[in-house]
């Protein structure tokens, strides 16, 4: 092992970061979370997190990493660019195609980033010893705040990460370490007045700036949501059929981004814009074959479905009003009720009055019969 000074060390790790493929990185101290914590603990506590159960467990474990792990003396925060390569709102325009996040047109990150770090964190611990623990998103860590901390770019008003150098598109990835590191400075907030983000919002999910209620969420409601999406919601939807990046795209630092490097993050042709009528006729097998390594898997056929047909509901093309008819038979009581609601957007209202009679009647789940009767009174 060969030990190295704490400065030299930090540029040798910054450059094998680099070599690694990882777009930024940054040093901060544990403790330097601060407000972030208490910011989260009142977030919770309003119900902010929906049906995210996972946020609200153990939340001490968020609000001071040091709880999480007591032995971390370092916090090495990295980042990957993955700046799309065309205007990710163009496609809202499109009505009978489905818009796909741009995180989750490419392959999974977790997948990718997390065998970055292991390979990073190995590297750290054979030149300098110590102890380390990788963490990629799925982990009680507020990945945004120590960004900042570290001096990566700072959290908007939209709540997520903007850089000066690259943007919104910032995938995040942090190595806790025992050793002792310098720390780099703190960025600090670039908003000034702009309200881009915020005005931008389909759902008004910001109840004030740096403030999200996920609840209102477009991303929450077509990822995190199991049920059926609030009818109040349903409209603004639009063709988003998995996640939303509308908040991100408008920030007039994206000025300074650039497409992203890496080609396995790289959006895959046939999820650029897929057509709601292909998509709609997906089933369980079919599903998981066109979403292989891709994070839209973790929605799961039924829910991913939900969403395509809420997509139609609103694509104002009648002729997609058969693959809705089609799927009131479905298996799954979330899919028949988007079917639903999808056909009472697009059928005549006679049409629809009777095919409601008649399948009303013969629906067993009870909230697909409300959906027949909410949808015939709407």
């Amino acid at each position: 092992m060969t030990l190295i000074e704490p400065t030299d060390l930090k540029s040798a790790l910054a450059r094998e970061a680099q070599a690694l493929g990882f777009d930024c990185i940054g040093v901060s101290d544990p403790a330097a979370i601060g407000e972030a914590g208490k910011h989260f603990h009142a977030f919770i506590e309003a119900g902010g997190h929906g049906d995210m159960d996972w946020l609200a467990a153990r939340p001490e474990r968020r609000a001071d990493p040091r709880v999480l792990w007591p032995g971390v003396r370092s916090i090495i925060m990295l980042g990957v660019n993955y700046g799309p390569d065309e205007n990710p709102l163009a496609i809202l325009q499109q009505r009978r195609r489905g818009a796909i996040s741009v995180y989750a047109q490419g392959d999974d990150y977790h997948d990718l980033i997390k065998k970055r770090l292991k390979t990073l964190a190995r590297w750290l611990v054979a030149t300098s010893g110590g102890e380390v623990k990788v963490f990629v998103d799925t982990a009680a860590v507020m990945e945004k705040p120590l960004a900042q901390a570290a001096g990566l770019g700072w959290q908007g008003k939209h709540t997520n990460l903007v850089s000066r150098e690259l943007g919104s598109w910032l995938f995040l990835g942090a190595i806790f370490t025992t050793l002792d590191l310098p720390r780099d400075a703190a960025d600090i907030d670039h908003c000034g007045s702009c309200r881009a983000c915020l005005d931008v919002c389909p759902t008004n999910a910001f109840p004030a700036p740096y403030q999200l209620d996920a609840r209102r969420c477009i991303s929450y409601l077509t990822i995190e949501s199991k049920g059926p999406i609030p009818r109040e919601f349903r409209k603004a939807i639009g063709n988003r059929i998995y996640g939303c990046d509308d908040c991100l795209a408008v920030c007039p630092w994206n000025k300074f981004a650039q497409a992203g490097r890496e080609t396995k993050l790289a959006a895959r042709e046939n999820l650029r814009a897929p057509a709601l009528a292909e998509l709609v006729r997906l089933d369980d097998a079919a599903f998981r074959a066109l979403f292989a390594k891709s994070a839209v898997k973790r929605a799961g056929r039924d829910r991913f479905i939900r969403n395509v047909l809420i997509a139609i509901g609103n694509s104002q093309d009648a002729a997609l009003a058969a693959e809705a008819e089609r799927l009131l038979g479905d298996d799954s009581a979330l899919v028949r009720g988007a079917a639903v609601w999808a056909l009472s957007q697009l059928m005549p209202g006679d049409k629809f009055d009777s095919t409601a009679a008649d399948n009303s009647r013969r629906e067993t789940d009870d909230s697909v019969r409300a959906e027949w009767i909410n949808a015939a009174r709407s």
